[in-house]
């Protein structure tokens, strides 16, 4: 049955809280709100495609820095070993350079033609331009594999407004608790990769020889498994559901959608909007959503920059104040950094927001980061096996008052608007963290 518009007339009408709620045959997005009123538990089929989503945007990204510091010297493009740090800070900075400049934009296209296909063509940019960056013969192809990866990967964004739509409000501390956790173990598993299988001719000359192709492109290894695991990825996403609603609602539908996320949209907003149903409060005067940006960049780019300098410092040598780590060793580092992230993710952090809200918790993750990394100079005088213990433990701490300052302003940012903004809030938030994560390995590098 249609309407003099040509559109679908309600399947089901319900009252919820104060609004009521239509679902119109053909949305995407009704269907999934159906199957959110009627099955109350946790959608564990669609926070896996959070899960491994998240996964292939985070692995790329920080796979390469333990193996960067032997790539710029391998490319020959510095001609002291002190300036390697300076050429691997604008490799690392090359990628967020080029997502700051397109974030935003895919979050805007994630809210008009939907977060699939905006997903499936980030996860199909990162199987092209993570393999070529493997296969990089020159400093400058290097850099601009890098570039248009993150370029084109506009994947975060959107993740986190459908982790939020997918699940109801009671799910939605877990369902961007996975998003952080995916991302924080990402940038985990991704060094560790990169420690373990690059340079593989070298570290497993029975298995690889130095005349084979992965001697010949070192490097190349690491890379080619994320693609791979990004191609898995990428077909499944073929069964993966849209959550965003694509019909034009009538007042009474748009009250309906509004009565979904009644407790998303600040009050005060609610107020302003009451006059006219057609008019959106512009996403740089909602103050709860760009102060959350504003502590998400700064913060992005401590964390970047500790990232890349936490492995370029374990690997430099000892007369230079580092620790003489190889890749391999940094990498085990990472990997049991990274268990520790998923145990923590999925079972304390929960819990810790449910008693102190997500700004508590941010702010005392905050402070306890501080004592932390004052340590750090220090271990350089502790040998083994104290060492390793030592900073195990530290790396373990770290990063796990990290996702929780991350997880923490991604639940702050995506409860600050209503759904048809929140691509463009994500994609807002990207930008400005991809600026300053793009600064912070240039910096931290020439530091």
């Amino acid at each position: 049955m249609e309407d003099a518009e040509g559109q679908s007339a309600p399947l089901l009408e319900k009252k919820a809280g104060g609004g009521r709620m239509m679902y119109v045959e053909g949305c995407p997005g009704c269907a999934v709100d159906r199957r959110k009123a009627a099955n109350p538990g946790i959608p564990y089929g669609s926070f896996i495609y959070v899960w491994i989503v998240t996964l292939c945007t985070a692995l790329p990204i920080s796979s390469l820095f333990p193996f960067l510091y032997f790539m710029i010297r391998d490319l020959n493009v510095a001609k002291r070993t002190e300036d390697i740090g300076f050429y691997a800070g604008f490799v690392g900075a090359s990628f967020m350079f080029g997502r700051c400049l397109t974030s935003t934009a895919w979050g805007i296209a994630a809210d008009r033609i939907g977060r699939k296909p905006v997903v499936v063509f980030g996860i199909f940019s990162v199987v092209v331009f993570n393999t070529l960056f493997g296969l990089s013969v020159s400093y400058w192809m290097a850099i601009a594999t890098r570039f248009l990866l993150g370029a084109l990967n506009g994947l975060l964004g959107p993740i986190k407004a459908y982790a939020i739509e997918v699940c109801r409000p009671e799910h939605e501390a877990l369902a961007l608790s996975l998003v952080s956790t995916a991302w924080g173990i990402g940038l985990i598993i991704g060094p560790a990769l990169g420690g373990y299988l690059a340079m593989p001719a070298e570290n497993f000359p029975n298995v690889f020889s130095p005349d084979s192709f992965f001697g010949r492109f070192p490097y190349f290894l690491p890379c080619l498994c994320t693609s791979v695991f990004a191609v898995v990825v990428l077909i499944s996403c073929i069964w993966m559901p849209e959550t965003l609603h694509k019909h034009k609602g009538s007042e009474n539908e748009n009250q309906s959608i509004e009565g979904l996320e009644a407790h998303l949209i600040d009050p005060k907003e609610k107020v302003e909007e009451s006059g006219s149903l057609n008019t959106k409060k512009s996403l740089f005067k909602n103050w709860p959503l760009m102060s959350s940006i504003i502590v998400y960049c700064i913060f992005s780019f401590h964390d970047m920059a500790y990232t890349e300098v936490f492995s370029l410092w374990a690997e430099s040598d000892k007369k230079y104040g580092g620790l003489s780590f190889s890749s391999e060793d940094v990498g085990q580092v990472l990997a049991v950094t990274g268990a520790s992230l998923l145990a923590y993710q999925l079972f304390l952090y929960p819990r810790i927001n449910k008693i102190l809200g997500p700004i508590n918790s941010s702010r005392i993750a905050a402070i306890l980061c501080i004592p932390i990394l004052f340590a750090y100079p220090y271990m350089t005088y502790l040998s083994e096996p104290g060492l390793s213990i030592i900073l195990n433990i530290a790396s373990v701490i770290k990063n796990n008052l990290s996702v929780t300052i991350i997880t923490g302003t991604f639940i702050l940012q995506n409860n600050a608007v209503p759904q048809d903004q929140r691509g463009a809030a994500n994609g807002l938030s990207m930008t400005g963290q991809s600026l300053f994560k793009a600064v912070a390995p240039a910096g931290a590098g020439i530091v």
